[in-house]
């Protein structure tokens, strides 16, 4: 009997041997190793993954009523607090017994006497006469004041004098200038008037001159044929209407479910995860803090302050001031509002120049505009004939027989059993495993017709028991 392998067997196409690699030595504990990663890096028992320390999310029961303490109000004590004592100054009190104002320096250095020095310069005799002294220098002798007369300043008078005539308001642009009349200036522009000649028009070009008419030949004209009808009738059928005639043919079968609203009577289960798991906890309210009221003193407050019980208050007079005071001059008369801006100037009546423009040389139309074009006036309206169509109409051909739906893909189409790969089962139905070599292929015996009968009856008595 020849034996078979998986790859023999296998009609699929998708199931292979296990191969083993290629060494010297034979490796039958190893089965598929196919890369080297697995043939250096063999796997290794007893290795367990690390286990997870995050708490599992078990749902506590209820432990009793909360209540809003915290650690702080636990921990903290309140103490009554006193202000501190300040810290009182000794009183003074001078020693007694007398300072030692002795220093190193007196102690360390002794006095001598010392006779002043006597100079050896002669001392000065004062000879005192009974004339009386002259105390006249000779800067005095020398340069005598002389009599001087008062310079006459030689700067002009630049004193404000106010004129005694009266103020006319004329500058000297006004008196200078002489108004006169605006005048056009004289256009150089040469005058568009075309300039028409005495001597006729010379309309003799050189093609007119040097043209020479040749006579010319008839021009050949061909026959027109006449036109021959064909006795045939025009074939119009294309090959779209020639192929689709319009037959009558069923409908293709809608295989897609029915749109139904799938419907339930069973009421809606309103619960969900969160609703079943969480509990209502009671919570108690916070406790408010109230503030201490406030309690006036009992005693009396003493007002004094040390300015007011050292300061000692004199009589002594306000300071009088020597700086007279500003009277305002007020005056009777009424005030003069005019001034000489407004005597002398006299607002005169301006006119606006006219713009100067050039007189227009085409008179405009004064009748209403026509509307009339060229066109309208020379236009003549003829009735239009529609073209006659040579289409042929757009409507089905239909015929009485019925519709050839068969294809090529349904006349050639052989339908073949679908049967399942043999391999793909872990225990081979009608095969016997003998052995696997070194390369990792698997053989099989197939059993003969007597054995594959009884192995399909023990196999269906499993399935009914």
């Amino acid at each position: 009997m020849k034996r078979l392998c998986i790859c023999e067997i296998c009609s699929c196409g998708r199931h292979r041997c296990p191969h083993r690699p290629t060494a010297l030595y034979g490796k039958p504990n190893m089965t598929c190793v196919l890369t080297e990663y697995t043939e250096k890096y063999p796997a290794y028992g007893g290795y367990n993954p690390p286990q997870s320390l995050k708490p599992k999310p078990v749902n506590h029961g209820d432990r009793g009523r909360m209540d809003g303490t915290t650690t702080f109000k636990t921990d903290f004590i309140p103490y009554v607090v006193t202000r501190r004592p300040g810290k009182q100054q000794a009183e003074y009190k001078p020693k007694p017994g007398d300072i030692d104002l002795g220093t190193t320096y007196k102690q360390d250095y002794s006095l001598y006497e010392v006779q002043p020095f006597a100079p050896s310069r002669p001392s000065e005799r004062v000879r005192a006469t009974g004339h009386k002294m002259d105390t006249v220098p000779t800067y005095k002798e020398d340069f005598r004041q002389w009599e001087m007369c008062k310079r006459e300043l030689k700067k002009p008078d630049l004193t404000y004098h106010p004129p005694d005539a009266k103020f006319d308001g004329h500058t000297t642009f006004q008196d200078d200038f002489l108004p006169r009349g605006l005048a056009p200036r004289e256009s150089f522009k040469p005058s568009s008037i075309p300039k028409m000649s005495d001597t006729p028009f010379d309309g003799v070009t050189s093609n007119q001159q040097c043209y020479v008419s040749h006579p010319l030949e008839a021009r050949w004209v061909k026959a027109p044929e006449p036109y021959k009808p064909s006795s045939q009738p025009l074939q119009d059928l294309t090959t779209n209407r020639k192929d689709y005639q319009g037959l009558p043919g069923q409908l293709p079968q809608s295989y897609k479910p029915n749109p139904g609203k799938v419907t339930s009577d069973v009421p809606f289960q309103s619960s969900t995860e969160f609703k079943e798991r969480f509990q209502q906890w009671p919570v108690s309210l916070p406790q408010l803090h109230k503030s201490l009221q406030y309690v006036s003193p009992t005693e009396h407050m003493d007002m004094s302050t040390t300015s007011g019980a050292d300061y000692v208050q004199h009589n002594i007079q306000p300071f009088i001031s020597a700086k007279p005071f500003n009277r305002p001059t007020k005056s009777s008369a009424p005030f003069q509002v005019c001034t000489t801006m407004r005597d002398d100037y006299q607002p005169w009546v301006v006119k606006r120049q006219a713009m100067i423009k050039k007189p227009e040389e085409m008179q405009r139309a004064t009748g209403r505009m026509d509307h009339l074009t060229t066109f309208k006036a020379h236009f003549t309206p003829h009735e239009l004939q529609p073209n006659v169509s040579f289409k042929p109409a757009h409507a089905p051909m239909r015929a009485d027989a019925p519709l050839e739906g068969g294809t090529m893909y349904s006349t050639e189409f052989t339908p073949k059993r679908i049967s399942v790969c043999p391999a793909s089962y872990d225990s081979l139905p009608g095969f016997v495993f003998e052995d696997s070599d070194d390369r990792g292929h698997r053989f099989y015996r197939k059993l003969p017709s007597k054995d594959m009968n009884k192995m399909a009856a023990g196999m269906a008595v499993a399935v009914v028991s």
